[in-house]
């Protein structure tokens, strides 16, 4: 089963690609979502959480305070790294259990949706990489405009990521999300091609 890496900055458009992707009919691994899975009440990664955290980050339904937990596990970089030293692990575990499952269905090829692709050196597990690439003032009129978010905090958490340059430099494909919606969706349907004969879906 061909693996394909997606990934791009925040307000870069990645998730409408992975969406659209999905119409196309591929499967999508959504790393966000496996992220929120493995945070379940009873799950073993939340009761590691509770207990590096402070417990009062579980509600009284012992579901995750998610504001308090960011408030704590991002006010320094060394509990930033504690916090991921905990979840990352289980993340690609299940992110691994969802790919073999999709594997053993018959699946041809899978796209996995995932922000830190590159940060994390995961791209190089992937056969094929594909970057979706905006400008950094477009991105952060596009959340500033439609998200609601505050523009100094886009562009300290913009500043927080890696650069343009070195998630470009990993890509096999970049999708340019600076033009319009045809654009970008013909960029897509290119994909979607390549995607296809690579695997042998056609």
């Amino acid at each position: 089963m061909l693996r394909i890496g997606l990934t791009g900055g925040i307000g870069s458009g990645k998730s409408t690609v992975a969406r659209a992707l999905e119409k196309h009919g591929l499967a999508v691994v959504d790393a966000d979502e496996v992220a929120r899975d493995i945070m379940e009440p009873g799950g073993e990664v939340l009761a590691q959480v509770a207990e590096q955290f402070g417990e009062d980050v579980l509600k009284p339904d012992g579901t995750l305070n998610r504001a308090l937990l960011a408030r704590r596990a991002f006010a320094t970089e060394e509990a930033t790294a504690r916090l991921n030293e905990i979840t990352h692990p289980a993340i690609r575990a299940e992110a691994e259990r969802r790919f073999a499952a999709l594997e053993a269905s018959g699946a041809k090829a899978a796209v996995y949706d995932m922000p830190l692709l590159v940060e994390l050196g995961l791209d190089k597990a992937m056969d094929f990489n594909v970057v979706v690439h905006t400008d950094v003032e477009v991105r952060v009129r596009r959340l500033v405009d439609k998200r609601g978010l505050e523009q100094e905090d886009v562009r300290n958490r913009i500043a927080r990521q890696i650069s343009d340059d070195q998630r470009r430099a990993r890509a096999d494909v970049v999708i340019d999300n600076n033009g319009s919606e045809k654009e970008l969706q013909e960029q897509i349907s290119q994909l979607v091609q390549q995607i296809h004969k690579m695997s042998g879906s056609v």
